[in-house]
């Protein structure tokens, strides 16, 4: 049995299906964790979509912002914007199953590999929490994501403020912080708060701010996080930190990690995309 992980698959389901050859996956004796993202920009989110649900739990995802943007805009809370590539979503057969699909995945998963515990988000976390933290606001989220009350949180989740996590915060502006941090952080203060206008490389942060990982103090540094969203940082693999989006979408790769008997034990494995997408 083998544990995997994958970055932002963005629609990109022939990537998809190439890289799954490659890793040798068997829903029959391994796991697979997608890390958010599974739709949007690529040739073919649907197929994306109907392939990880034929996986059934073998096929672990996340919610990424893409994903969020894609249950938003098929309830007309926010308009597909020129540059999505959500119609053929909208328009299956299947939406209603699709869609049904995807609202129920949380935004952190956790799993334990001899003794040693692996949070996995799409995009970051903030450094006040903990892992524990993160997986129970994430949890606050899909409970809402699950319930009747769904699109009404749905159209209250835009926006980039409050932009610092405070426990004091309720309603919509708490469960906006949670979406915000665990879908969209890039780059932070170094007190947590978070900016949303930066996307560059996190090797030239913009002044004042720091990448979500590197703030001082942060509270997760003990946990081996994986994460995508971010592909202009690329591949990153440090002892307690992996990002796995290396582009896809932009012609780059797509990226998965493969765990040995530990987390420490990693083997990198990808498969080169042709652009769906130009970036600009």
């Amino acid at each position: 049995m083998a544990i995997y992980c994958i970055g932002d698959v963005q629609g990109c389901d022939g990537a998809l299906q190439r890289l799954v050859d490659r890793m040798g996956f068997s829903p029959s004796r391994d796991t697979l964790y997608l890390l958010g993202d599974l739709v949007n920009r690529g040739p073919a989110s649907a197929a994306v979509l109907r392939r990880c649900m034929q996986w059934g739990d073998s096929a672990r995802a996340l919610l990424g912002n893409h994903d969020l943007h894609l249950l938003a805009a098929a309830h007309g809370v926010r308009a597909p914007s020129r540059r999505d590539t959500l119609a053929d979503v909208l328009q299956a057969p299947d939406r209603d199953g699709l869609l049904d699909w995807l609202r129920r995945q949380p935004l952190a998963r956790t799993c334990t590999l001899a003794g040693e515990s692996l949070l996995m988000v799409h995009a970051g976390v903030l450094p006040q929490w903990t892992a524990q933290d993160a997986l129970a606001y994430a949890g606050e989220v899909q409970s809402v994501l699950c319930s009747p009350q769904w699109p009404d949180f749905l159209r209250s989740m835009y926006g980039n403020t409050p932009a610092r996590w405070s426990d004091d915060l309720q309603g919509p502006d708490r469960l906006r912080v949670i979406v915000n941090a665990l879908t969209r952080l890039r780059f932070c203060t170094p007190d947590g708060t978070m900016d949303f206008d930066s996307t560059e490389s996190a090797a030239e942060p913009p002044e004042g701010l720091v990448p979500w990982f590197e703030a001082s103090g942060r509270r997760t540094e003990g946990t081996l996080i994986a994460f995508g969203h971010w592909s202009t940082l690329g591949w990153l693999n440090r002892p307690r930190l992996l990002g796995l989006d290396t582009g896809c979408v932009w012609g780059g790769c797509l990226s998965a990690v493969r765990f040995g008997a530990t987390l420490a034990e990693r083997e990198h494995l990808h498969v080169d995309c042709e652009a769906a997408q130009t970036p600009g």
